[in-house]
């Protein structure tokens, strides 16, 4: 027993005293040094209570005492009995059971330095995480409170071959497994055990290879494989885990092969037989060497899509988790025939026609259906490639031809819609519906679809498209002659190219470059260029007053009598038996402005004069002239009058017009001459007389007119007179006062001159006589 304490103060000694529990002998006895703190005492008895005390002595006084009981560990056991291998790395243990043993201890180790030690309960014992096939050193100890008990001998044991670690299981044919294993160490043979779900038989096969094909196995079966590695010594070591293969499913086999529809689809339903004793799911492959495949997990399934006149050679292939099976016999099935095309009608002779096609692969006979317009149908069965059918002028055919083999009738193929050439249409009526347009109408004609209606002249050809029985040909050559041919026409047929002809001629060409000159103030002469073989020309002139014409066959006429101040629109048109042409563009001509009816001369000063005139049609401007020996006045104006000035005074004026249009054209016009007022005379003196009187003088010019000198005052009015050649005359008994004085020539009437000017005076008087007169000044008169 081994002690340990903690050293005391003062203490030189340390001593154990050793008795049996419960008892007073002591029966063994230790000291120890005073620097000692652990100590052990030997030659006790093994699984026995003993009572320890530990005293701490400064020489022999004792300074600490304690005291305690324990067990001793349990005698030594014997070697462990058996030892055998559950697995690769665990060992199970036998040994017998030491009394008063609490728990056990079993001591593992190995030469490669491994130690290890596995607390177990009881017998037997399992040793566990070991190293496969490896050399052990096992030995045991019995554990109690007190401790444990010495090993017991070693025995030697080797732990078994670890199991084979599968790498790969597979079917390679239907009737057999693959399975291989990677090496296990030290190995010198495996053993593999196999059996069939549901059997009660296992097979082993041996082998020294890691790896092994088992033959003569059912197919499609699930079969359980366990693996076992043997070493040199023989011993069979750790099974392997149980694992699953099923073997490749049966060769299927065809039952039969059909032409099946879904919707407007084509397909080859193929169904087989199935096998009730294969394990688990089967998919069945179908494939055609038309690169068409199908899967189904019963016993059908249909290629889809397949087309007409196909061969396709069909195999299956059932397939499960191990793999595909082997294909089934191949079976070839040719599918129904394409549909015959190039379909044609050959009119082999008036009322026959043979309708061909081309032959069909795989067809072995046909049935041509041949649908008149009416509504009845013909239907011809052959072997060859063509039937003959009676067949007439401007009808519509549908034919159509079906081929047929073992799987069935073809599909249906085009329609060939066969119309024969139209018949030409009747009642052709041609007319001229304007100058450059023809309308062409015609009855409907039996089996057309289609009128080209062509016109035809010697430079060029117009042609219309309808599918009416109406037709118009526009912009034709004027002043022509058209052969017109309305040709029937049918989409499949064609084109009846013999139909009459008929002959129209166009109306003539317009008139062009219109020229107009006139010949005098009423009259126009009318010309223009035309290229019309044989047409009369209408000369139209529109005015506001109405409208004049002239016509010829030639190439001018005269438009005559045209009033003054008009404006007219003139064109020509060309008539002929075919028709009217278009007018010639128009042109336009206004005729000379009337003259005014009237005019005035009005004079407004002894230079100035206002002229005035009457309305005048057509006229827009007008240039007024008076013109006399001793120069003229003129005035331009759009107005009805106009002033004038620079008028001489006792001057005989010739009066004359220009009126003009808005284009123009002018007309002279004249009228009654005018004849200034006299002249005013000049040098007004004003001489005082005797007796109140005054004398009045002027300058006269050699004027042969009489003259009157008025003197107009506030109260008082004076005049006096003077005869032609005088040039002075007397006013007598003249008051004081304001006047205003004129001097005026007398006209031929005796009446006095306008336009004079009057001058202001006053007469300022001395006493009862005039004293003064003094000149105020002129002013022009009111």
């Amino acid at each position: 027993m081994i002690f340990r304490w903690t050293k005391v103060s003062g203490a030189t000694s340390y001593k154990i005293e050793v008795k049996l529990s419960g008892t007073q002998d002591i029966i063994a006895f230790a000291s120890f040094g005073p620097n000692t703190v652990m100590g052990s005492v030997n030659s006790l008895s093994p699984n026995k209570l003993y009572q320890f005390t530990i005293t701490a002595l400064n020489d022999q006084t004792a300074l600490d005492v304690t005291s305690v009981e324990t067990l001793t560990a349990p005698e030594m056991m014997d070697p462990i009995v058996t030892v055998k291998s559950k697995d690769s790395r665990t060992l199970i243990a036998g040994f017998r059971l030491k009394p008063g043993a609490l728990n056990y201890i079993i001591r593992v180790q190995n030469t490669n330095g491994f130690y290890r030690e596995d607390s177990v309960p009881t017998t037997p014992a399992e040793i566990k995480y070991l190293t496969p096939y490896t050399d052990y050193s096992l030995s045991i100890m019995a554990v109690n409170t007190g401790g444990r008990s010495q090993p017991s001998l070693p025995v030697t044991v080797k732990t078994v071959l670890p199991p084979p670690q599968f790498s790969a299981t597979s079917s390679p044919s239907n009737d057999s497994i693959t399975v291989s294993w990677d090496p296990v160490a030290h190995a010198v043979q495996y053993t593999l055990s196999i059996y069939k779900l549901g059997s009660d038989n296992s097979l082993l096969h041996n082998t020294s290879n890691t790896n092994m094909t088992i033959s003569g196995l059912d197919a499609g079966s699930l079969y359980i494989i366990r693996g076992f590695a043997w070493d040199v010594e023989g011993r069979k070591g750790e099974g392997s885990l149980y694992i699953n293969q099923t073997t490749r499913p049966p060769t299927p086999s065809i039952v039969s092969v059909s032409m099946v529809m879904n919707n407007t689809v084509a397909g080859l339903s193929v169904s087989w037989e199935l096998d009730a004793n294969v394990y688990g799911s089967i998919q069945y492959h179908v494939m055609s060497d038309q690169n068409l495949t199908c899967n189904s997990t019963s016993s059908s399934c249909t290629l889809s899509p397949v087309g007409c006149g196909e061969v396709h050679t069909i195999q299956i292939t059932a397939s499960n988790e191990a793999g595909p099976s082997y294909p089934s016999i191949p079976e070839v099935f040719i599918t129904y025939p394409c549909p015959p095309e190039s379909l044609a009608v050959v009119e082999s002779s008036e009322g026959n026609c043979t309708l061909t096609w081309d032959t069909v692969p795989h067809a072995e006979s046909y049935s041509a259906f041949i649908k008149r317009g009416d509504g009845g149908e013909e239907i011809c069965n052959t072997t060859w490639n063509n039937c003959s059918y009676s067949c007439m002028c401007g009808n519509t055919y549908l034919m159509s031809v079906f081929a047929f083999n073992e799987a069935g009738s073809s599909p249906q193929g085009d329609v060939l819609n066969y119309t024969t050439l139209p018949c030409c249409p009747e009642d052709v009526s041609v007319s001229v519906v304007s100058t450059d347009t023809l309308e062409i109408t015609w009855t409907a004609s039996r089996g057309a679809q289609l009128y080209e209606t062509r016109a035809v002249d010697s430079s060029e050809v117009i042609i219309c498209n309808d599918t009416s029985p109406v037709c118009a040909l526009s912009d034709l050559s004027c002043d022509s002659s058209y052969s017109v041919v309305v040709t029937p026409c049918s989409e499949f047929s064609g084109c009846n190219r013999a139909c009459k002809a008929h002959t129209k001629d166009t109306a003539p060409c317009m008139p062009m470059n219109l020229m107009l000159n006139p010949k005098n103030s009423s009259c126009v002469s009318v010309s223009w260029t035309a290229n019309n073989r044989a047409a009369n020309y209408t000369v139209t002139a529109s005015g506001d007053d109405g409208v004049r014409n002239c016509i010829t066959s030639g190439k001018s006429c005269d438009i005559t009598d045209l009033p003054c101040g008009s404006t007219y629109e003139f064109r020509v048109i060309a008539t002929s038996a075919a028709g009217q042409s278009l007018p010639s563009f128009s042109e336009s001509l206004e005729t000379e402005p009337c003259c005014p009816l009237s005019l005035t001369v009005d004079q407004v000063t002894q230079a100035m004069t206002n002229v005035s005139w009457s309305h005048a049609k057509g006229a827009h401007t007008f240039i007024t002239s008076l013109t006399s020996l001793r120069g003229h006045a003129r005035c331009h104006t759009q107005d009805s009058h106009c002033l004038m000035g620079c008028i001489t005074c006792e001057t005989n004026y010739t009066v004359t017009m220009e009126a003009f249009s808005h284009s123009g054209r002018s007309s002279n016009c004249t009228y009654e001459g005018f004849s200034s007022s006299p002249c005013c005379p000049s040098g007004v003196r004003l001489y005082q007389m005797a007796g109140n009187s005054l004398r009045v003088y002027w300058r006269s010019g050699g004027s042969s007119h009489s003259y009157i000198t008025e003197m107009v005052g506030s109260s008082n009015n004076y005049t006096c007179t003077a005869s032609p050649g005088h040039n002075s005359c007397d006013v007598a008994n003249l008051q004081c006062g304001e006047y205003s004085l004129v001097v005026a020539p007398l006209t031929p009437e005796g009446s006095k001159a306008p336009f004079c000017p009057q001058r202001m005076y006053s007469v300022i008087c001395s006493g009862s006589n005039i004293g003064t007169v003094v000149y105020r000044g002129k002013r022009s008169v009111d």
